[in-house]
């Protein structure tokens, strides 16, 4: 792993965790309200997102869109399962304290997925995204049947850097919404 990259995802961690609670719930819901916006969101009909943790952006104000399909990953072992949730079935801690869905919900197929929100520690103009460490989401995103499937990073804006040092495995995203707005990939 590129040292800068940990060095960055540690200054970042830190910075996300010392906000003050009323200031992540804000800045979450403005997120939600750019995100409900944009267009991507707006025609998907099966949306993958995730549960907050450890105060990244939460998401939950989104799942009252009864519109919407919605799926939540499970971690097994080094692979994301996708399954089926709905806001009045409980979530379980899984292997990573997270809240996941029940292993016998319905699992989702990527050819049903319009849209993936995906959690970022940071994001670059560029698309790239900085992750945990673990490679759930660019294991996911390096197999063909998700590549047309458009990505948004979620994060708050002071994680959006100019840009981030890249791996040969990195896939950009299509993009960034914060509570400050949407930032589209761009091409350098």
């Amino acid at each position: 792993m590129h040292p800068e990259k940990r060095a960055r995802r540690r200054q970042l961690l830190a910075q996300r965790r010392s906000l003050p609670a009323s200031t992540w719930r804000d800045w979450s819901d403005r997120l939600c309200q750019n995100l409900r916006a944009l267009p991507p969101f707006q025609q998907a009909e099966t949306v993958l997102a995730y549960v907050s943790h450890r105060q990244e952006p939460d998401l939950s104000p989104l799942w009252q869109d009864l519109e919407k399909r919605w799926g939540l990953p499970r971690c097994v072992g080094r692979e994301l399962y996708w399954h089926r949730w709905w806001r009045d079935r409980p979530l379980q801690p899984g292997a990573y304290g997270i809240l996941e869905p029940e292993a016998d919900a319905p699992l989702i197929d990527a050819n049903e997925v319009d849209l993936i929100l995906v959690p970022a520690v940071a994001g670059d103009r560029q698309g790239y995204r900085l992750g945990y460490g673990g490679g759930f989401y660019d294991r996911m995103l390096q197999l063909p049947e998700w590549f047309a499937v458009p990505t948004i990073g979620i994060l708050f804006h002071s994680a959006l850097q100019d840009s981030l040092p890249v791996e040969p495995w990195d896939r950009p995203l299509t993009g960034f919404c914060s509570e400050v707005g949407w930032h589209p990939r761009t091409t350098a």
